[in-house]
């Protein structure tokens, strides 16, 4: 195959070397239990913690490393995938939420929450979705009322990664019912606030490692403390966050799909009908070859938007387009890996199987391909 540019310099490498050390000792020998636990140890997270594996952008006075280079990113998508390790909920923490509170905290807020965000001591959540709201944020129902010194919060959540283990949640809520989108704020929800609950851990077709819950909140005082950035600023903040949010998911749909397409090359080679190995047959040699170029292609157009976002160069539509694109080439090509491997394929005992039923959330959450699509569409002015 041919060779990628690579966007990586020598310490990247030096930190994959570390992150794939880490997770032969720490991860690997333990993830088949975490799948049928439906969650991953604590300990797992103190450990990535110590080695310095979390939130590693937090300034060096809160505990990071003050390295704001999402290669670094990249690189632990890449070796969770290379290991199937789809239980970690290490990358919706580090790319996704302590962003936003490294951004919109107020140094309070900051020296109250990073040092344990990065030790792993403290594990994060975000609460968009619920039962009648996923993609439209605007429909969300979930209220805080102004009480003076704190809020009120009411409402339910679904399918929140990293639910049950969490201990800081971001809440988007609404705080001006009639204010549309304006309207809109985050409330950072701790452990142990009386009326935070907590629900079922969702049985789900994949990622059975990681812990996906509902959470309810019955009138749950939240002290004014815990709003993050102005008030009725949230959707904006959300809208300012997602494109780093779609470009992590894009991230670990290119190393999905590399990491089939290796696992189907050695399968090819070693596997053999009819006499020879399966891969000599023109239709599978013509399958691999399409595959290897799409592949190729999402690599390269991975490495642009995280070269971009470095630069602070990543808008919503571009975001988008990585997200819907990478996404829905890791479901063909995971798809078309299980029937190569034709009846093993659909065994869980073989990584191809795991592969695929992880797979499929990754079109969907993030905001889903049509979702995508609508902000592109709209992006182009039609």
């Amino acid at each position: 195959m041919p060779d990628t540019p690579s966007i990586l310099e020598q310490e990247h490498e030096d930190f994959r070397a570390t992150m794939r050390a880490f997770l032969a000792k720490e991860v690997v020998p333990f993830h088949d239990q975490w799948e049928k636990d439906g969650q991953v140890s604590r300990e797992v997270w103190t450990r990535a913690g110590t080695q310095g594996l979390l939130c590693f952008d937090v300034d060096e006075e809160y505990g990071g490393s003050g390295i704001k280079d999402f290669r670094y990113n990249m690189v632990v998508s890449e070796e969770l995938s290379r290991v199937g390790a789809s239980g970690l909920g290490f990358p919706v923490h580090t790319d996704i939420i302590v962003p936003y509170i490294s951004q919109l905290g107020t140094p309070e807020q900051k020296q109250r929450w990073l040092p344990g965000l990065v030790s792993g001591e403290l594990i994060s959540a975000i609460a968009m979705t619920e039962p009648g709201a996923g993609s439209d944020l605007q429909g969300i129902r979930t209220t805080a009322v102004d009480k003076g010194e704190h809020y009120v919060l009411n409402g339910s959540k679904t399918f929140i990664s990293n639910g049950i283990m969490s201990d800081l949640v971001i809440v988007v809520a609404r705080t001006n019912p009639d204010a549309g989108h304006q309207g809109i704020s985050l409330l950072v929800v701790e452990r142990g606030m009386a009326g935070f609950e907590r629900g079922r851990n969702h049985e789900k077709m994949g990622l059975k490692a990681q812990d996906t819950s509902e959470l309810f909140f019955d009138n749950v005082v939240v002290p004014k403390e815990n709003l993050l950035g102005e008030e009725g600023s949230g959707f904006l903040s959300l809208m300012v966050n997602l494109p780093q949010e779609r470009i992590s998911i894009a991230a670990i749909a290119v190393a999905a799909c590399e990491h089939v397409l290796e696992m189907c090359l050695t399968y090819a080679k070693e596997r053999e009908a009819f006499g020879r190995p399966i891969g000599k047959f023109q239709h599978n040699r013509f399958t691999l070859a399409e595959m290897a170029t799409e592949v190729h292609i999402a690599r390269v157009f991975v490495n642009d938007c995280v070269t971009r976002l470095n630069e602070g160069k990543v808008d919503t539509a571009l975001a988008s387009m990585a997200k819907w694109w990478t996404t829905e080439l890791q479901k063909k090509i995971v798809d078309q890996g299980v029937q190569l491997h034709g009846g093993y394929g659909y065994m869980l005992e073989y990584p191809i199987a795991k592969a695929y039923v992880d797979s499929r959330i990754q079109t969907i959450y993030g905001g889903t391909t049509e979702i995508q699509k609508e902000i592109i569409g709209r992006s182009l002015g039609i």
